[in-house]
């Protein structure tokens, strides 16, 4: 595989859930920067616990309710703290890959009745434009080959599985459903295929 990313640096990274190690890299092909967030060893034999998760704005930093982006996010981190050994991928690809401007363009067509994928068709774009190579081959550049992937959504695994990763076993991400996010999570069931337990 052609790499276009370059790793930028590793530093420290305290936070309320555990002691984590942040790996930098720019995808320099599309002049977007990456983070790999980790704990322990991942270079063991062991299957790693693993995320691919993409930058949410909304959800993450401003605790939008609209998506359940925040909650898998800190439920990710907190397994792999609880574990002592794991990496969550945070990607930069807005709002399933249409960027920040164009998921609130979405969010208003929501507004108006439309469901998640019919937002982004009718403004011109895929239901999902997110790209999980960039993902894969930072688990190449870090050495980690074998996962255990946390994951809903059976695209990421099989995207994945195609750049040559072995998923040993898929982790769900249980997210209780709220007021504003409901028919979005219906959505992700019943048209993209995610798989959850209830």
């Amino acid at each position: 595989m052609t790499s276009t990313l370059k790793f930028i640096e590793t530093s420290n990274l305290p936070t309320d859930i555990g002691e984590f190690k942040v790996h930098a890299f720019t995808e320099e092909s599309k002049l977007k920067d990456h983070l790999a967030i980790g704990m322990g060893d991942l270079l063991t034999n062991e299957p790693v616990l693993c995320r691919i998760h993409s930058q949410c704005i909304t959800g993450e930093s401003f605790f939008s309710m609209r998506c359940d982006c925040r909650f898998q996010l800190t439920e990710s981190l907190t397994q792999i703290a609880e574990k002592g050994r794991g990496v969550v991928f945070y990607l930069q690809q807005e709002g399933r890959g249409i960027g920040l401007s164009n998921k609130i363009r979405a969010y208003n067509l929501q507004d108006k009745g439309f469901d998640t994928v019919e937002a982004n068709e009718k403004l011109g774009f895929k239901p999902d434009e997110r790209d999980y190579g960039v993902g894969a081959q930072i688990l190449h550049d870090l050495g980690a080959n074998k996962l255990r992937l946390m994951t809903n959504n059976p695209k990421k695994r099989a995207g994945l599985i195609g750049y040559g990763l072995e998923i040993v076993e898929n982790v769900p991400l249980e997210i209780t459903a709220n007021k504003h996010n409901a028919f979005y999570l219906k959505t992700k069931k019943d048209k993209m295929g995610h798989e959850f337990k209830k």
